[in-house]
């Protein structure tokens, strides 16, 4: 199967502490749409992330740093570098 790029949007709710816990990622159809749908949870998350990645679902072989297409709030250490 040949490489394809997911957009995904990834929330986060505050938990207990300074803890956050993982919304389930949605897949949009492109890289507007993520950011759309990402700058409209803000307001109602205490993170959020819109991104993309390329790979080969088969294999499930995807790259290891992700592109950020847009974030606010607060995120993980692993959304925050980039």
């Amino acid at each position: 199967m040949a490489r394809e790029t997911l957009y995904l949007v990834q929330a986060f709710t505050a938990g207990k502490g300074m803890r956050l816990t993982a919304d389930t990622p949605v897949r949009c159809r492109s890289p507007e749409i993520a950011r759309q749908r990402a700058e409209n949870l803000v307001p109602t998350r205490a993170g959020v992330v819109a991104f993309s990645t390329s790979g080969d679902a088969e294999l499930g072989d995807y790259d290891d740093e992700p592109t950020i297409i847009f974030k606010a709030g607060r995120l993980p250490s692993s959304f925050e570098e980039a």
